[in-house]
């Protein structure tokens, strides 16, 4: 039998001290219980480490124990050995050298459109700047190094900049506790979810699982509020995009005695500041629920009001988002959620670091403080930027969202205004009318941006067949200017289609996006010109981005799903 975890047992506490002592003083940390130790070896254990740890126990008894390493040998049972060939693709045997390897990462780089290229105007993603000078701090090992364990008096500069982001993060959302721990947005919405429930158990309303859930919240709203054991109840929106606040109180009032929670995200995902907000929280805690409020669109709140300002109870952050972790690529993110006072005891837990109350709620990530080497990014972020910079970014990017909505309003028809005309930080544009007037659907606008050098806005959501476009506070406005221009040359361009110039079934957006070899090919039996296909405005011209792969069947790919890796049946005939 093998082990990775020993435990060595019967202990004195007075041994225990002082077996702790020889450890930290030769920099090991073991588990302690209270009559035991607990030590750990990995993959990465070395026989030194191994000789180290000895060395501790040998310093205790006071006797001299020799590691016999050549007595050390491990007979795996060889039905465990692999014996067929890995690795054998092309890729894995064809760079020799270090040079041939950084040409081909780059080559791989370049295939990828990125905010070194042009902005990236996804619609409640908040792909903002990640500036250098906020990145570089995680790849420092003091702080990209440390076990999530580690005894705290080790540590003080690191619990430092926790309880330092802590408090800033406290303040920005007006509440009184937080929990660092959430992995993601959506970890923090079920964390928020499960404190409430927590926080209801405690005070004998366990039976209250009813959540109210408008249209207009965020996407995974519904499904954390199952996966938290509550039953989901929608709330009507008007055609103006604003909750129905006659229908919210309606099935408040008929769930009083079930009532848990509202969640409702503010500015609400159509783009649009609910101007009955505080009404619509004290219709919910008139009926015995708490409110939830999602906090991916934060940036257009920070130092202008917050969560707590508008009565809500417990909130998560998209630090990926608002606080300038960088978003997308599978992770890692980072969702904490910041409470009012009375939540703050039923906070996540954690069984081996002691970061709670006796009331705490049990764990929901492994570590005690989620993937905190990033933290240093929003911890960077928000000391440099100062509350009047934090504040100044959410006026900016309010600024920008309205600026290019007024910019694309002779071309497109914008969804959901506010009641004085104006959108929050993001906007929704529909372009449905186009595929009864040209044939044009929302996926060949999306595609054909690809031309232009520019990465598509949010496709089909909140509102299917729509467009949601963010700008963020990090785009100037000459970039600003140049999305709008490629956003109205393709408006022009589905006028050819109206007008008969180009046919619906041939012109530059249903084919698009035109590749280098689409472009450079020895035929071109299209209506309209190469040029027109790959340079339809004259500064694309400047610093072409060129697409990878043409136009592909999206629905066909995700009905057919095709595997990049062998077929299971290939494995059958493999040897063992």
């Amino acid at each position: 039998m093998y082990y990775d975890t020993l435990k060595i047992n019967d202990i004195s506490k007075h041994d225990l001290d002082k077996i702790r002592m020889i450890a930290e003083q030769n920099e090991i940390n073991f588990r302690y219980f209270e009559n035991a130790i607990g030590i750990s070896l990995d993959e990465t254990t070395q026989i030194s480490d191994i000789e180290d740890i000895m060395s501790v126990f040998s310093e205790w008894r006071g006797e001299f124990a020799h590691l016999q390493t050549e007595k050390l040998s491990i007979d795996w049972n060889t039905s465990l050995i692999r014996k067929s060939d890995f690795m054998t693709h092309e890729i894995f045997n064809r760079f020799n050298s270090e040079h041939e390897m950084l040409r081909y990462m780059k080559a791989l780089e370049n295939k990828d459109l990125s905010l070194t290229h042009s902005m990236i105007s996804l619609g409640s993603c908040t792909m903002k700047l990640n500036a250098t000078s906020e990145m570089i701090p995680i790849t420092w090992p003091e702080f990209n190094a440390i076990h999530p364990f580690v005894p705290k008096n080790q540590v003080y500069g690191y619990y430092e900049v926790l309880e330092e982001l802590s408090r800033d993060l406290i303040e920005i959302t007006g509440f009184d506790g937080i929990s660092l721990q959430p992995n993601s947005g959506a970890q923090g919405e079920y964390a928020g979810l499960m404190t409430i429930m927590a926080y209801l158990h405690d005070i004998g309303e366990g039976h209250r699982d009813v959540a109210l859930i408008p249209s207009s919240a965020h996407g995974t709203n519904p499904a954390s509020a199952v996966l938290a054991g509550m039953k989901v109840v929608v709330v009507k929106c008007l055609d103006n995009g604003y909750i129905d606040i006659d229908d919210l109180r309606s099935k408040a009032e008929q769930h009083q005695n079930d009532l848990a929670c509202l969640m409702v995200t503010y500015p609400s995902t159509n783009g649009v500041y609910e101007e009955g907000i505080k009404e619509i929280t004290e219709i919910i805690h008139q009926n015995g629920g708490q409110v939830y409020m999602d906090g991916a669109n934060m940036n257009a709140q920070v130092g202008l009001t917050n969560p707590g300002m508008i009565g809500a109870d417990v909130c998560h952050l998209n630090l990926h988002k608002t606080f300038c972790i960088p978003h997308g690529g599978g992770g890692p993110g980072m969702g904490p959620i910041c409470t009012a006072k009375h939540l703050t005891p039923y906070l996540p837990g954690h069984a081996v670091v002691d970061i709670s109350s006796n009331k705490a709620m049990g764990a929901v990530s492994a570590a005690p403080f989620g993937s905190p080497s990033i933290l240093l990014i929003s911890y960077a972020y928000i000391k440099m930027m100062g509350s009047g910079g934090l504040k100044e970014a959410t006026k900016i990017a309010i600024l920008n969202a309205n600026y290019m909505m007024k910019k694309l309003g002779s071309a497109y028809q914008e969804l959901y205004k506010g009641a004085n005309g104006t959108v929050a930080h993001e906007m929704i544009i529909d372009p449905r009318p186009f595929k009864i007037s040209a044939g044009v659907q929302v996926e060949d606008i999306a595609k054909r941006l690809m031309d232009y050098g520019f990465h598509a806005p949010t496709v089909s959501f909140p509102i299917p067949g729509t467009l949601m476009i963010e700008p963020t506070e990090s785009e100037p406005k000459d970039e600003m200017d140049r999305f709008c221009q490629a956003m109205i040359s393709i408006r022009e361009e589905i006028g050819r289609i109206e007008s008969g110039e180009w046919s619906r079934e041939d012109n530059p957006l249903v084919n698009a996006p035109h590749t280098s070899d689409m472009a450079t090919a020895s035929e071109w039996n299209h209506q309209y010109t190469r040029e027109e296909a790959v340079f339809p405005l004259h500064w694309v011209k400047q610093h072409k981005f060129w697409p990878s792969v043409a136009r592909v069947d999206n629905s066909y790919g995700d009905r057919n799903l095709v595997c990049a890796c062998l077929p299971t049946e290939a494995y059958i005939e493999m040897p063992s």
